[in-house]
């Protein structure tokens, strides 16, 4: 992602932020307000390398809004994190905190990094550096970080060590996505996907379509994907294709699932077993009943938004589609679940993992399971909802019913 698309996301969700307050009521004094993180830290740190040089790597932490309660968010390891992208990240968190209704702003995290290219022990010591660096406004009553792109529960856990050594009197609840033997939820490893499979059996029934007749599309094979995949496989949907950073593979007749799992490294890379691949773009053209991208961003865009076969679109990726391609997919009648609602299971089941962490009560994964159903499912009938009454697409439904809890909390604090 280079930075003209990067500018382009923060832009794209400034603008539908603004209609969507513009709908509510709000004035251009709360626009302003929201369009950009209350706090944007950008932070350097040096880390001893295995070949005896020290490399300075640039991070980032967003603070969007704190009205309704901390901010929450996820911390990505990628090469092209740029400060924009996570700016629109933290904005994207506020909605989903405001439609899912957690007591949560939005934030965000990332470090300009290639984990691919880093021994296990370089990875460890950038995690506490990053923690090091921002250790003075995180927390679990103040930011609240998490898993993201190219991180997972160990990276989680090297941070949580590193600041339970600075301030030992509140660690447990200062970040989620921890191994289970950490303080962990059952639930949290596949609760995007669980999400996502939650609204596709959800939009399925909207469409009156058989779940054991849909063919689904999955654009991406990391966490989200591959387990994404795994659960529609499970319930009876035949999964025609996936596709990882290499490439695409496709079959009509369904792929087969568990050997794809079986064999996917921890990138989440399996193409490059195969030699007849389809190249990302062509996948997303491929016919389907659903499509999920689950990749990375601005991947339907006018160009191809027209030659999309799917009659339902669930973004488990976050900015996948542009703002013309969702006005002709919505146009064209494709039910579309926003990036905001569909993706939420993770921040969601974050939330209850510092619940329980507060608490010191711990729940069954099928009792994180059926909260996480009974959220998102209350969720996407409101935003439907909006989306009918209203007469708006979903994208900018979903924006209004996230948007409206956090300038109400700005209003109730007297800050406008």
């Amino acid at each position: 992602m280079n930075l003209g698309e990067s500018e382009n996301i923060l832009y794209s969700t400034q603008t539908v932020i603004k209609e969507a307050l513009e709908k509510l009521g709000f004035g251009d004094d709360m626009f302003d307000l929201l369009k950009e993180p209350l706090r944007l830290f950008k932070v350097r740190i040096p880390v001893l390398m295995d070949n005896g040089k020290v490399h300075v790597f640039t991070g980032f932490r967003a603070q969007h809004n704190d009205a309704v309660g901390p901010t929450k968010g996820g911390v990505r390891f990628h090469p092209d994190v740029t400060e924009d992208e996570v700016k629109a990240l933290s904005i994207w968190m506020s909605l989903k905190c405001g439609i899912t209704d957690i007591p949560y702003g939005g934030g965000k995290g990332g470090i300009i990094c290639d984990p691919r290219k880093m021994s296990f022990k370089e990875l460890e010591k950038l995690s506490r550096g990053y923690v090091r660096a921002i250790s003075q406004v995180v927390g679990p009553s103040k930011d609240i970080p998490a898993p993201d792109v190219m991180t997972n529960s160990q990276i989680m856990a090297w941070m949580l060590d590193e600041y339970s050594r600075i301030r030992e009197f509140d660690s447990p609840g200062f970040i989620t996505g921890k191994p289970l033997v950490l303080g962990g939820s059952h639930g949290r490893e596949t609760a995007t996907a669980k999400g996502v499979s939650i609204m596709i059996k959800e939009a399925l029934i909207k469409k009156e379509i058989d779940i054991l007749d849909a063919k689904v599309v999955i654009q991406g094979f990391g966490n989200a994907g591959s387990y994404l995949a795994k659960f529609m496989h499970e319930a009876g949907a035949k999964v025609v294709g996936i596709s990882d950073v290499l490439g695409g593979l496709y079959d009509p007749n369904g792929l087969d699932i568990d050997f794809l799992i079986d064999r996917r490294d921890s990138f989440g890379t399996v193409t490059n077993l195969f030699k007849k691949t389809i190249s990302n773009q062509e996948l997303l053209e491929m016919d389907c009943d659903i499509l999920v991208p689950a990749a990375i961003e601005n991947q339907i865009t006018v160009d191809n938004a027209e030659k999309i076969k799917a009659s339902i679109l669930v973004e488990a990726a976050n900015g996948p589609t542009t703002l013309e391609a969702t006005q002709i997919l919505s146009d064209r009648g494709v039910l579309l679940i926003p990036d905001v609602l569909a993706s939420a299971g993770g921040v969601i089941v974050s939330y209850f993992e510092w619940v329980q962490n507060n608490q010191g009560y711990y729940w069954s994964e099928e009792e994180v399971h059926e909260k996480l159903e009974k959220i998102m499912i209350r969720a996407l009938n409101k935003i439907y909802q909006t989306h009918q009454t209203r007469g708006v697409n979903m994208r900018l439904a979903a924006y209004m019913v996230g948007v409206r809890k956090v300038a109400e909390a700005v209003k109730y604090r007297g800050w406008i």
